[in-house]
């Protein structure tokens, strides 16, 4: 009952979404969906960033405690944070205490300054900050600003509270485990996060449902097919992705862990094995398995082109 719960939620979140852009002018309103009792998703467009969406083309993560709300992620900036605020205070009363940063891409943390100015404790990994600290003059000048453009005044890079060591923890937040680990695969200093008393698993950019993944020039498939296999060793009965909707393993597997196997075996062994970078392409330029994912034409070839050229600096 639980999983079908999940997944009524997320369809309704793509819903509500596509609704809210159908005349292109009206602003998306970011709305908690519930996952479990207590955990909760923000699922944010699947399209770019724009002006409507906030730049909030994420998802976020939700989870009460009697003693505080934890947010996954904080946001693109100063902009968003009340519309989180909002979104939060619909399904509880409890203050925001905590932020745990499981990603690097601008997004996901340029929040941090607003909810750390109203007294919320921003956590992450030592690796997750160096890697925000390396980003963030490319996100303070890049496609948000652009995008948000006055939105985007106030907004300024802030920083963990609590630094965490090593590539995995355990860190308790209102009496409520959370199992956090590095990924690595979208950005460096990216993570994940599991909930084993729920049973949810907060997989950052790791996981794409509903739309293809990205490879950027920084991006590592085979970190993410190696952290991809650490998520179906746990094998959560609910998944939050970073992008599309509430789901489970076999959805993410076949929307997101599939593609990592061919992007890493397929095109990253062709480039092992000195094949031409044009015929490995052209082969794979049409693959029936993932056409059907918004985006699917204008990043599948990049992904490849960025997987070879990886693979063959190897």
């Amino acid at each position: 009952m639980q999983r079908l719960t999940a997944l009524l939620a997320g369809t309704l979140a793509l819903l509500t979404t596509a609704l809210g852009h159908a005349d292109g002018e009206t602003t998306y309103q970011p709305t908690a969906e519930p996952v479990t009792d207590s955990v909760y998703a923000i699922i944010g467009p699947t399209d770019a960033r724009t002006y409507e969406n906030h730049g909030m083309n994420a998802n976020y993560g939700v989870i009460v405690t009697d003693e505080g709300v934890i947010l996954i992620d904080s946001g693109p900036g100063a902009f968003s944070g009340p519309y989180i605020e909002r979104a939060v205070a619909k399904v509880s009363d409890q203050p925001i205490r905590w932020v745990v940063n499981i990603g690097v891409q601008d997004h996901r943390w340029l929040g941090n300054d607003y909810f750390q100015q109203r007294g919320a404790e921003i956590i992450a990994f030592e690796k997750t900050v160096e890697s925000q600290q390396e980003f963030a003059d490319q996100h303070m000048e890049g496609r948000l600003p652009e995008a948000l453009g006055e939105r985007f005044e106030g907004t300024k890079p802030a920083y963990a509270d609590r630094v965490l060591d090593g590539e995995t923890t355990t860190i308790t937040l209102g009496g409520t485990e959370i199992d956090l680990s590095l990924t690595n695969a979208h950005f460096p200093g990216d993570a994940m996060a599991y909930l084993p008393e729920s049973d949810v698993a907060f997989t950052g950019d790791l996981v794409y449902v509903d739309r293809l993944l990205g490879i950027h020039p920084w991006s590592n498939p085979q970190n993410g097919l190696e952290a991809f296999a650490r998520l179906e060793a746990i094998d959560p009965e609910h998944v939050v992705p970073g992008h599309g909707r509430v789901s489970d393993m076999e959805r993410a597997r076949r929307d997101s862990g599939d593609y990592y196997d061919f992007l890493v075996n397929t095109v990253g062994e062709a480039a092992r094995n000195f094949e031409a970078m044009s015929d490995v392409m052209n082969a794979n330029d049409d693959l029936e398995a993932f056409k059907h994912l918004e985006h699917y034409d204008s990043w599948h070839r990049t992904n490849m082109n960025r997987t070879f050229i990886l693979f063959e600096g190897m």
